[in-house]
C-alpha cells in the first residue's frame, strides 16, 4: 500500500518562503510524474507545478518565477521551494504521484497560509 506524507506547510508573512515536501512510502512502479496541486476555499483544485521522470517541468502562470519543484528519486520525495509568497497563495497543497499507467496517488494535504 502506498502512502504519501506531506510536511512543511504553515503560516508565513507575505514575501516569505516555505519549502514543503512530500515522501511516498511503499512501492510505486513506473513512476511518471510528481506534482503539486492546491485548493483554496470555494475554489476548484488546480495544478501548481509538476515534474516528469525525464525532469520536464510545468508551472502554473501564477507561480512562475516564484516556485520551484525538485525531485529526489532515491528518497521518493518531491519538494517545492515557494518564494515571495502572496496572500492569494493561501490554500491546501496536495502532492500527486502518477504512474505511466495513469494511476494517481495523493497526499493528505498541507495548509499554507500567507498573512501578516
Amino acid at each position: 500500500q502506498v502512502q504519501l506524507v506531506e510536511s512543511g506547510g504553515g503560516l508565513v508573512q507575505p514575501g516569505g518562503p516555505l519549502r514543503p515536501s512530500c515522501t511516498a512510502f511503499g512501492t510505486i512502479s513506473t513512476l511518471y510524474s510528481m506534482g503539486w496541486y492546491r485548493q483554496a476555499p470555494g475554489k476548484q483544485r488546480e495544478l501548481v507545478e509538476s515534474i516528469t521522470s525525464s525532469k520536464n517541468t510545468n508551472y502554473a502562470d501564477s507561480v512562475k518565477g516564484r516556485f520551484t519543484i525538485s525531485k529526489y528519486n532515491a528518497k521518493n520525495t518531491v519538494g517545492m521551494q515557494m518564494n515571495n509568497l502572496k496572500p492569494e497563495d493561501t490554500a491546501v497543497y496536495y502532492c500527486d504521484f502518477r504512474t505511466f499507467l495513469s494511476q494517481s496517488y495523493w497526499g493528505q494535504g498541507t495548509q499554507v497560509t500567507v498573512s501578516s
